[in-house]
């Protein structure tokens, strides 16, 4: 299983992401002229996260979120600012698919604890870094295990258990189980109201 880890669980998530990239291109689109119609641009937005050996880079996802502000320019609340095609985008999860890019790109893999925000670096315990000592996920043992509805210690104790048990089989396990969550649309956050992600607070135009 260290050989799989090590070796061949970066070809299939490079192999993987580019034949979803060329077989989604249609999708890619269709979101990206609607949400540039809706809610103008950018069409995506980057953010800092840190990924395998905390090394910082750009996850993508597509925008759910305008830019409304209040009388004195400040940011409304972000479930006044979450579109109707923005929640559309979060209930089918159409919204992580740019992350297919950052598989391609070696920043992630299709399995793995979920990037978080840098500013939690400093307070992970020995045993939460160990997340860290792989590529981060777009879905994860957490996300299947209950995703938004499980507490801070609950999420990082699925991801550091993750890392522990790394496999060939336990992967195969996450992503049909997440499949059946996307189809099912359980355990999706739509509210726009998740301060464990806090994804759009920090919006950069790319596009």
């Amino acid at each position: 299983m260290k050989l799989y880890a090590t070796f061949f669980k970066r070809i299939i998530d490079f192999l993987g992401a580019l034949f979803l990239i060329i077989l989604l291109l249609p999708v890619y689109i269709i979101c990206y002229i609607l949400i540039r119609i809706n809610m103008g641009s950018p069409v995506l937005f980057t953010q800092d996260r840190p990924g395998k050996n905390e090394k910082i880079f750009k996850i993508y996802k597509f925008r759910s979120m305008n830019s409304a502000t209040d009388e004195n320019g400040n940011l409304l609340p972000d479930k006044d600012r979450v579109t109707k095609l923005g929640l559309f985008l979060r209930k089918t999860s159409l919204d992580e698919i740019p992350q297919f890019f950052n598989i391609l790109k070696g920043d992630m893999s299709f399995i793995g604890p979920r990037p978080l925000l840098p500013r939690y670096l400093p307070f992970y315990t020995t045993r939460e870094k160990l997340r860290h000592t792989i590529r981060p996920g777009i879905t994860g043992l957490a996300q299947v295990n209950g995703r938004n509805n499980l507490t801070w210690n609950e999420k990082l104790e699925f991801d550091t258990q993750y890392v522990e048990r790394l496999s060939f089989f336990l992967d195969i396990k996450i992503i049909f189980t997440t499949i059946v969550k996307v189809l099912k649309r359980s355990d999706i956050k739509t509210d726009g109201q998740d301060p464990f992600l806090d994804e759009e607070r920090q919006n950069k135009d790319i596009l």
